[in-house]
């Protein structure tokens, strides 16, 4: 009852919109000319670029000045977080993994080979590997985020949803940019694109991004293995070459890389009161006494070939994408994140139960993938597409650990393989059944299957060596989605649509301290969805609304194991998620642009003999006790790391000066709290944060240059936002407040 009481809540915002149409009417008429339309916005969420108003499921877009402001402070793609409704995005390992979540869907697992319902497609490419999905956002044309499952028109299956990004095309014109920012702690930020023509048929964009930012936390113990942190360099860098000798064919060539280096994600030991989720009073950012070692590098190549042919006149199209991505990885880190001796057992700030120093390493991984796709004309009543997709990725993980009391050396290896392939066909047909409606249906068959094998020839100390363990899960599914969007007028729609979704079956293979491995069975999602999607006051507000419900059966959540440094994979029988997104965008005069944006997402796992293993440390769990020793149920929680409540707002102000504009610009996010783990407990409930910007500026009236200044965590909030609980009541917070100048060039 709750939920739809929040969702009814929600759905009365609709009234705020049409309160501030009346305002935009009389800031119009007090200025005696109407001030310019927002612009049309296309999107290609169902693979051809069409009005966002005709696609039957709620889409998102973040482009331009939105997402240069976010990207001013060199953070990494973290900063989408709260930015659009349902969305949070959060990593264990700083800027190398992330983990998507939309409406409450994701996954917590930290392992290498962790598969996700929400997947990630950069330049039509799908990033299968955690790894591959944390490649920098620069030089973009715009940000999708596509709700609710996406199969029948994606090479992979996304039971959760899709974020795709876009990188800006070559064109056949001399142009290009280039971006510098400074700031706190020798924060450099650059990047840039070239674009150029070689003739009639052929123009290249080449786009660079530097990042770097000096250590900003120190260990003051000068006997400790690393005593400076959060430092790291960040390079990456995309060529881009179109070869379009006509209208009838057409070929890109993209070729992209990046090395990054630097500092592993810093946890810190016992900054959580024990019976509250509060940071420890006497909390320093700036210092960390810790015995560990630290650091992490990541280097990824890519390169993809998307080839198009216009077969006659018919409208019949033909479209080719090959791709091949490899990364390289290691990140080692205090996981124990104390301090302590062989003469002074390890006591850090507050106890340490026992030390734990461990790196995780990816030396062998290849991702190759294909699609073929022939479409017809859109602009016909009846339009169809068909595909086929090819996946193949072969990986090998690597973990280590480490005893911290004799020099750091290793003391414990084991190592993992896993070759993965699937297989697709997959096809949609959208019919205009009359002016103003479309109906569109979908369908999807897919094939999986892994191969898994893991072995420890080093023991940790007490243990025993593993000769191998071995999992060969298959998968196969047939999904399928059915939509509709029905125009009230030229400017509003309504649509609704219901889908299927589906993720193969999973491995969790980790056993560098556990002694076996973990399969998760396939899961199944079914979403329902209704919306509408407005433009108000003669275009200068727009807004949108979705109502949704879905359930998932045998959903694939990660558990930890107690007091033991590992997951394990478990199935619960049944997830259900229900909630309500809201954005709205206004222009009501040359000088003023704000948008709103919020979402309730109310999750629950239906499961009454799901239970799990509780911290290792002592925290106060909230949950009923299982049967068994040490085991908590865990019915009726809801999904980790998914906030209920997400908002988000801009406003920006601008007025003329000198042939140009003076402006200032603010953007708001707010996420509630969340649990860290599946079961619950008090310690282990992130606080909400609300986390502000401030951009002031001065834009020449060309757009040929832009001088600014910014600060980010404006309030300089800090909580913690992710959590170790097999050994102490160990946190990781998120950065505190930064500052800075950028400077902009464009020709």
């Amino acid at each position: 009852m709750r939920a739809w009481w929040a969702i009814g809540v929600a759905g009365a915002a609709v009234a705020a919109p049409a309160a501030a149409q009346q305002a935009v009417q009389q800031a119009v008429q007090q200025e005696g000319a109407a001030p310019a339309a927002l612009p049309s916005v296309l999107v290609t969420a169902q693979r051809r670029p069409e009005p966002v108003q005709e696609v039957p499921f709620n889409v998102s877009i973040l482009r331009g000045e939105a997402l240069d402001v976010l990207a001013a402070s060199g953070r990494d793609l973290r900063y989408l977080a709260s930015r659009l409704p349902s969305l949070h995005v959060e990593s264990d390992f700083g800027r190398s993994f992330p983990r998507f979540y939309l409406r409450g869907l994701g996954n917590t697992d930290f392992d290498l080979n962790a598969a996700q319902p929400v997947s990630v497609v950069y330049d039509e490419v799908v990033q299968e590997s955690p790894l591959l999905k944390s490649f920098p956002l620069f030089d973009l044309q715009q940000v999708e985020v596509l709700r609710g499952p996406q199969g029948s028109l994606f090479g992979r299956n996304a039971p959760g949803g899709v974020v795709k990004f876009e990188s800006a095309r070559p064109v056949f014109r001399r142009e290009g940019y280039v971006n510098a920012g400074y700031g706190k702690e020798r924060l450099r930020n650059f990047d840039g694109a070239f674009n150029t023509a070689l003739g009639a048929t052929l123009a290249l964009r080449v786009a660079l991004q530097s990042q770097h930012r000096a250590n900003r936390v120190f260990n003051h113990r000068p006997e400790a293995a690393t005593t400076e942190f959060e430092g790291y360099h960040d390079n990456a860098a995309r060529v881009q070459l179109l070869y379009q000798p006509g209208p009838a064919f057409s070929a890109l060539l993209n070729g992209h890389g990046r090395r990054m280096g630097g500092r592993a994600t810093l946890f810190r030991a016992n900054i959580l009161q024990k019976g509250s989720n509060a940071l420890v009073p006497d909390f320093d950012y700036a210092s960390l006494p810790t015995d560990g070692m630290n650091h992490q590098f990541l280097n990824t190549r890519g390169a993809s070939l998307r080839l198009r042919w216009q077969l006659g006149a018919g409208g019949l199209s033909l479209h080719s994408i090959s791709a091949w991505e490899r990364a390289r990885f290691y990140s080692r880190a205090d996981v124990d994140a104390g301090y302590g001796s062989v003469a002074h057992p390890p006591m850090g700030p507050g106890r340490i139960a026992s030390p734990s120093e461990t790196a995780d390493a990816l030396p062998e991984h290849k991702q190759l993938t294909q699609e073929l796709r022939l479409e017809s004309d859109p602009a016909q009543r009846w339009s169809w597409l068909a595909g086929l997709y090819g996946f193949s990725e072969k990986i090998r993980i690597d973990s280590f650990s480490f005893d911290t009391f004799n020099g750091n050396r290793q003391n414990a290896y084991a190592w993992q393989r896993q070759d993965s392939r699937s297989a697709a066909a997959f096809g949609a047909v959208t019919w205009r059944a009359q002016p103003g409606l479309l109906l569109r249906a979908g369908l999807r068959y897919t094939k999986d299957r892994k191969d898994f094998f893991a072995t420890r020839p080093q023991p940790a100390p007490g243990g025993q060596p593993i000769a191998g363990l071995a999992a060969n899960p298959r998968g196969n599914d047939l999904s399928w989605d059915l939509g509709a969007t029905q125009a009230l007028a030229p400017d509003s729609h309504v649509y609704a649509r219901v889908a299927t979704g589906y993720r193969a079956p999973s491995i969790q293979g980790r056993i560098l301290f556990g002694s076996s491995i973990s399969v998760a069975r396939a899961e199944q999602a079914l979403s329902w969805e209704m919306g509408w999607k407005h433009d108000f006051a003669q275009r200068r507000q727009r807004l949108g609304l979705a109502l949704f419900r879905y359930t998932v059966d045998d959903m694939q959540l990660t558990a930890g194991s107690g007091t033991v440094n590992q997951n394990r994979l478990v199935n619960a029988a049944k997830v259900r998620g229900q909630g309500v997104e809201i954005e709205w965008l206004a222009r009501p005069s040359s000088e003023w642009t704000a948008s709103l944006g919020a979402s309730y997402n109310a999750t629950r796992i239906r499961d009454p003999g799901l239970f799990v293993i509780p911290c290792g440390n002592g925290c106060t769990v909230l949950d009923p006790r299982g049967t068994a020793p040490n085991n908590v149920f865990v019915n009726g929680n809801p999904l980790p790391r998914s906030p209920r409540w997400i908002g988000n707002a801009t406003l920006r102000y601008s007025q003329p000066w000198r042939g140009g504009e003076l402006y200032a610009y603010t953007d708001w996010a707010y996420r509630g709290k969340y649990n860290f783990f599946l079961y619950e407990a008090v310690e282990y409930k992130a606080r909400p944060l609300l986390d502000g910007g401030l951009r002031l500026g001065y834009r020449d009236g060309r757009e040929r240059y832009e001088v600014a200044a910014f600060v980010r965590n404006l309030r300089n909030k800090l909580v913690a936002v992710n959590a170790i609980d097999f050994n102490n009541f160990t946190a990781v917070v998120n950065e505190p407040r930064t500052y800075g100048v950028q400077v902009k060039a464009s020709y």
